[in-house]
């Protein structure tokens, strides 16, 4: 079991790949021309920053000599993986689709996970200057202005001073449930989904938004409830679904209600659904 002394010398590794990770993509994100757009074998778009983002990551988490499960590492062999007691579970660029639109919704995330339980997390925003971090049983907290950096080297101190506490305060009288969506991965099922959600609650509002910065807003409490009916991987949820329990919310597969599991022999995830704190759905 990771003691705390441990988890105090890991928190800065990974805060730090991810904001070192966030200046790849940024460098690449404002030359639109040097994108360099390709297909992997899933049919899925994967750019320069990808890569680089990639790259960076696995050079400054290196040290740490723990095995690294990656988005762009996906031809792993389970034979090689399956046993692994302690390891990072990668996605460098989660979002890609709107990083090409250029709408700035692309976040990197970063796992801890121990016998595939994730017990300590990152989502870096890196166009928004926000970074979400959790540890299990700590919490989850928000730094921001954290601006993307190739040289990014917060001590544990300098991290935790000035986080704040997830969820957030929700305004006095806020009464309507806010349901995001994925901005381009909606399906008939999220539609009829939705739907029965509406007929409890008339007044349902809806956000669509892009990568796992909609488990962010979940943490924080801005939005309420989630649900995701096309595919995902293990590395698009590992992070995002800490974070949001740290902050008093949950996240289950469907329709069979179960936790997600990690390091499967097949890395996609089932269908799932989240809510926050505050979620009267």
């Amino acid at each position: 079991m990771i003691n705390d002394k441990v988890r105090m010398y890991l928190l800065p590794p990974l805060f730090n790949a991810a904001v070192r990770a966030g200046a790849a993509i940024m460098h690449i994100y404002k030359n639109l021309d040097d994108y360099d757009i390709s297909l992997k074998n899933d049919r899925t778009p994967i750019t320069v920053a990808d890569r680089l983002a990639h790259k960076t990551i696995r050079e400054y988490l290196g040290p740490t000599r723990i095995p690294i499960l990656s988005e762009e590492g996906r031809e792993m062999r389970y034979d090689e993986r399956r046993n692994w007691e302690l390891y990072w579970l990668v996605d460098p660029l989660d979002g890609t689709v709107e990083f090409i639109k250029g709408n700035n919704e692309f976040t990197v995330n970063i796992a801890l996970m121990e016998n595939n339980v994730c017990m300590g997390a990152v989502i870096y925003v890196p166009y928004f200057e926000k970074i979400y971090v959790a540890g299990r049983g700590d919490g989850a907290y928000l730094r921001e202005h954290i601006a993307p950096a190739a040289d990014a080297d917060y001590t544990y101190d300098e991290i935790v001073a000035g986080w704040t506490r997830l969820p957030l305060e929700r305004e006095a009288g806020h009464a309507r449930q806010i349901v995001a969506l994925s901005r381009s991965h909606q399906t008939p099922e999220t539609r009829e989904h939705v739907d029965r959600l509406r007929e409890r609650h008339p007044d349902l509002g809806i956000v669509e938004q892009g990568s796992s910065y909609k488990f962010c807003m979940l943490a924080e409490g801005t939005v309420d409830y989630y649900v995701r009916t096309t595919h995902t991987y293990e590395w698009d949820t590992a992070a995002g679904e800490l974070i949001l329990a740290e902050a008093g919310g949950l996240t289950r597969s469907l329709p069979d209600e179960r936790e997600l599991r990690y390091n499967e022999e097949d890395l996609h995830n089932p269908w799932f659904y989240c809510r926050s704190k505050y979620c009267k759905l």
